[in-house]
C-alpha cells in the first residue's frame, strides 16, 4: 500500500484534547495507541460506529471520542465517558454543529 494513500493528519478541537488529558496515564496511552493506528488508516481493526453520517464514534473502554473524516483529516470534535446505551443527542448535535462549521471553511 502506497503510504500517501494511507495515512491520516489528526486535528483536535481543544475540548477533546482536555478530555484525553484529565484521564489516567495508562488511558491516555490506550487512546493515543488507537489514533495512531486510525492516522495509519487501519480502521478496520477499530470499534467505530456511525452516529449520524458522517459524524462516527470511537470506542476505546468507556470512552467515546466523536469524529469524521474530511479528505486525509480526522478531525476529533467530541468526546465523553459512556454511561448510558445510547449516545446523548446532546453529543450528536453539538458534533453535527462543529462539522458544519469545519466543512464550511
Amino acid at each position: 500500500m502506497n503510504e500517501e494513500e494511507s495515512n491520516f493528519t489528526s486535528l483536535f478541537i481543544e475540548s477533546v484534547e482536555d478530555f484525553i488529558h484529565q484521564q489516567n496515564l495508562s488511558d491516555q496511552a490506550k487512546i493515543a495507541a488507537t489514533i495512531t493506528v486510525m492516522e495509519k488508516g487501519d480502521f478496520h481493526i477499530l470499534h467505530i460506529k456511525t452516529l449520524k453520517s458522517p459524524i462516527k464514534e470511537l470506542i476505546i473502554k468507556q470512552y467515546r471520542i466523536l469524529f469524521f473524516l474530511n479528505k486525509n483529516i480526522i478531525y476529533f470534535i467530541g468526546a465523553f465517558v459512556k454511561k448510558t446505551a445510547k449516545t446523548p443527542k446532546n453529543q450528536i448535535y453539538q458534533a453535527e454543529k462543529i462539522y458544519k462549521i469545519i466543512v464550511k471553511k
